[in-house]
């Protein structure tokens, strides 16, 4: 791929910025903000909870940044010491430039994430783009990761060729299109004001990827040997989910698989459950 920059001008990135900072400011613990740095340029972290505790890595989704994550941080940081990394290439304030999905970047960048933070195991918690990142790390890197958890992840079912057209058709809409999209995405949901406002602003100045996120094959998911959990929304209008739930099944045998019924591509509310599983092995989730 020719690398594209995340965000369309500078402007925009600091609107994105800015808007950013209001959330840090509002979070209730205590945070330090963290830039390390990586072959590909600077990553930023948001970290928190104690520096002795086990480590938890939580990787966002396309189109958003760690933003997404500040409320659920709250919870995971009294048991780890939580790194809420953004992506490099999406709207948040890692470097900007995009990594191609095919090869070993991504994987490599990831390394160097955990190599700045003197990281020598953790668990990963990534929702979409970022589940297949925490996946493609996984493969690459089984020693490094104690346990998966991962919401609604790509690179495993099929992407829906339907979602590009649904995409267009409600951003020709305009402001109004944009929210219905959203919501659409989210299954349906309400989606906080503040947030809503958040998506529709980064929406506007965030350079969206168009190319598809690679499948991995039966080969590499075959290795996953680790404790997983994966969690997908029925009604997810972006992945096959139900496709990615049985291919997971298969595949990973000593997975726990849950497909939620009521629930789209958005996967929130899912924290207790999470932390159920990361410090029980044993846990009982309900499908």
């Amino acid at each position: 791929m020719t690398n594209t920059f995340a965000f369309k001008t500078i402007e925009g990135r600091n609107a994105v910025y800015k808007v950013y900072d209001t959330f840090l400011d509002s979070m209730r613990i205590p945070y330090e903000q963290v830039n390390v740095d990586t072959r590909f340029g600077k990553a930023f972290v948001i970290a928190t909870g104690k520096k002795d505790a086990p480590i938890l890595i939580l990787l966002h989704g396309s189109g958003i940044n760690s933003v997404m994550w500040l409320e659920d941080m709250e919870k995971y940081s009294k048991y780890y010491r939580v790194y809420a990394v953004d992506l490099q290439g999406e709207p948040g304030k890692s470097d900007d430039k995009q990594l191609p999905f095919e090869g070993p970047d991504f994987n490599n960048w990831l390394h160097d994430v955990f190599v700045g933070l003197s990281i020598q195991k953790a668990s990963i918690v990534g929702i979409s783009l970022g589940a297949w990142l925490a996946l493609k790390f996984a493969i690459a890197n089984p020693q490094k990761v104690d346990k998966l958890a991962l919401l609604c992840p790509a690179g495993v079912g099929p992407q829906k060729t339907s979602f590009a057209y649904i995409s267009l058709f409600y951003i020709l809409l305009g402001e109004k299109g944009l929210e219905r999209l959203y919501r659409k995405v989210n299954g349906g949901k309400s989606i906080p004001q503040a947030i809503m406002d958040y998506q529709k602003l980064i929406g506007k100045n965030f350079n969206f990827r168009r190319e598809r996120i690679p499948l991995f094959t039966d080969a590499e998911l075959s290795r996953l040997t680790m404790p997983s959990l994966i969690f997908v929304g029925q009604k997810d209008i972006m992945f096959h989910s139900l496709k990615t739930a049985q291919r997971f099944r298969n595949l990973v045998p000593n997975a726990k698989v849950v497909v939620l019924q009521d629930a789209g591509h958005t996967l929130i509310g899912l924290t207790d459950d999470i932390l159920a599983f990361l410090q029980h092995e044993d846990s009982t989730i309900k499908e």
